[in-house]
């Protein structure tokens, strides 16, 4: 006798078997379809004002162009599909949310119409392309209400990450270069006993044995902006409460920086042990460069594990409290 195997469907073939009773059960979905038919075909057609870069009135040809024309900014291809994913992963929870039409919805959705104004008159399409996001939103709040529009937040939030930076990046990366190179240094010559001079963006040995800048390319942002999507999407599907959310994305921040430095460090390490050389194998290494990424994770992994056990703790008190509160009740009915 053999046992049979159980077998379990791919993630494809589940969406396959799945899909068309979700669609099914989605209440007002034609009437979100053709507003956000609408809503797209607007910014296809009055998009995009500026014709620097490419001729074309719609904001979509301008976002992609960005993409393409940015390394750090790629990722936003991938945006709305890892949004969707999300959607599709919390569909159950969806199932219980209170739906109906909310019609304050409009506001919200005249407040982005407002801002692709703006952006269209000024001639500034990445306010243009916050405007659609966020008029995307707003119609989930028009049809759906204002349930749907809580319960949606955290996953439409990670479309902060589409938004192409382009030139405006330097005003993020070069802080964060000075700040990397200013911790680096410092525990350079503090805690790994290797002497090192830091000025400004530049970290170098004073006898002239290695000397690197700390580039633009090497500032963090991509992984920075990595960084807070995990922090983003591990919240999201393993929270329900807001305030862990929160904690996890506003940790992204530093757990990014310190990802980065680590990094420095592995560089000016190698390069004081075994040279310069081997050092800017270090530095062009790829395996290397995933370093950043790793002390983000762990981080994320370790503070979802403490915020899971506080919240089972705080579980366990209050029950606690509930049952003491029962037994004193019962106390005094049988006396």
């Amino acid at each position: 006798m053999t046992a049979e195997k159980s077998y379990r469907p791919s993630i494809l073939e589940e969406i396959r078997d799945e899909l068309p009773g979700v669609w099914k059960s989605i209440p007002f979905k034609g009437v979100f379809v053709s507003f956000l038919v609408a809503w797209v075909l607007l910014f296809e057609f009055l998009g995009n004002s500026t014709f620097g870069y490419i001729e074309s009135h719609s904001l979509f040809a301008w976002t992609f162009y960005s993409y393409y024309s940015s390394a750090d900014d790629e990722h936003g291809f991938w945006i709305p599909l890892v949004v969707l994913v999300l959607l599709w992963w919390k569909r159950k929870e969806f199932n219980g949310v209170k739906v109906q039409p909310w019609w304050p919805g409009l506001l919200l959705l005249g407040g982005a119409l407002l801002l692709h104004v703006v952006g269209y008159l000024v001639q500034q399409t990445r306010i243009s392309i916050a405007a659609f996001y966020f008029g995307v939103y707003a119609l989930i709040g028009v049809v759906w209400g204002w349930h749907a529009l809580k319960a949606t937040f955290f996953p439409m939030c990670l479309f902060a990450f589409a938004l192409p930076l382009g030139t405006i990046a330097e005003t993020i990366t070069f802080p964060l270069r000075l700040l990397a190179t200013s911790i680096t240094g410092t525990l350079a010559n503090n805690v790994f006993g290797i002497q090192v001079i830091h000025r400004g963006t530049l970290i170098y040995d004073p006898s002239g044995a290695f000397q690197y800048e700390i580039a633009a390319a090497c500032g963090g942002l991509r992984s920075l902006t990595a960084v807070l999507a995990i922090c983003t999407i591990f919240g999201f599907m393993n929270f329900k409460k807001s305030r862990n959310r929160i904690i996890l994305v506003a940790a992204g921040i530093p757990l990014a920086i310190l990802g980065n430095i680590s990094r420095l460090m592995l560089i000016i390490v190698a390069s004081e042990a075994f040279g310069k050389e081997t050092g800017q194998m270090v530095h062009d290494n790829t395996w290397f460069s995933l370093v950043p990424y790793i002390p983000p994770i762990v981080g994320v992994v370790l503070l979802g594990h403490w915020l899971r056990e506080r919240d089972d703790q705080n579980g366990v008190e209050k029950d606690r409290g509930d049952n003491n509160m029962i037994d004193s009740t019962q106390l005094q009915a049988t006396t």
